[in-house]
């Protein structure tokens, strides 16, 4: 044992990391060793402090781990895709909305733009169904004209419904007109005006005999009512793209719904 030590002493001064200029590499510093162990007990006292005076909420943010906090700060790939749909949608919408206020380029044709906007609301076709009805001696047009009621009043709530879930504002701050209030179209998703042009198309497509330059026009009518919602600052270009989305699936709901003629006949005789 007495020859053993001074061999491993021979061999420690003769190894090269035990040299003063690599004892850095090989041991922490002490400084530092002493900042981290100040540091600890400052936030261990700090840590005990607080876990008096605050809450359950606050004791388990404190004990979030490093690695949860580099997650939070790092978004995923959809968040930033969203993100970047989103603000192309946002920027495009405000570029077209050119009818906005008076003060916008196209401000002069904003009542001409509004009139067009009015085609598609729905208060004047529940109106105009209802006269129609009214009128209506024939079987075969009050049950369409009752389906016709039944698809309009499904818009009106449904899209009211959907507005109230997502409660998205307009890419400018528009005030809605009275008949938005008594239409409930007050938000921006889904536009209600385009959801209904766009079922009113297909539903006077399938179920009314027009000849073709009409059926292009009841297209193009429809493509410019929503066109006109985004000219005027009222929606987004996404909210006029899923109003027709939506107007095409109330179409369908409405198919699968249809009320016989039998049906239609004693709905109009309690009525």
């Amino acid at each position: 044992m007495p020859a053993s030590q001074p061999r491993s002493r021979a061999r420690d001064r003769n190894n090269v990391l035990n040299r003063a200029e690599f004892l850095s590499l090989n041991q922490p510093l002490k400084g530092n060793q002493e900042s981290r162990s100040s540091g600890r007990k400052q936030s261990g006292q700090a840590g005990a402090a607080g876990g008096q005076g605050s809450g359950p909420k606050e004791r388990r943010q404190s004990q979030q781990l490093p690695e949860e906090d580099c997650m939070q700060l790092n978004p995923s790939f959809k968040g930033i895709a969203f993100n970047s749909l989103l603000a192309i949608d946002i920027c495009m919408s405000k570029r077209l909305g050119v009818c906005a206020s008076r003060a916008s380029s196209w401000g002069g044709a904003r009542s001409m733009i509004n009139l067009l906007g009015i085609t598609g609301h729905g208060i004047p076709w529940i109106a105009g169904t209802l006269i129609c009805l009214v009128k209506s001696s024939t079987l075969a047009g009050q049950e369409v004209l009752m389906n016709l009621l039944l698809a309009l009043l499904l818009d009106i709530m449904i899209v009211a419904g959907l507005q109230k879930l997502a409660k998205r504002k307009g890419p400018y701050d528009i005030t809605p007109g009275l008949l938005d209030y008594l239409t409930m179209d007050t938000y921006a998703f889904p536009a209600g005006h385009a959801s209904r042009v766009a079922m009113l198309s297909k539903f006077f497509l399938n179920h009314l005999v027009l000849a073709i330059p009409l059926r292009i026009l009841l297209v193009l009518w429809a493509l410019c009512v929503g066109l006109s919602r985004v000219m005027i600052g009222r929606h987004h270009i996404t909210d006029v793209l899923s109003g027709f989305a939506f107007g095409y699936l109330q179409f369908r709901l409405v198919e699968l719904i249809w009320m016989s003629s039998n049906t239609c006949q004693m709905l109009i005789s309690i009525w």
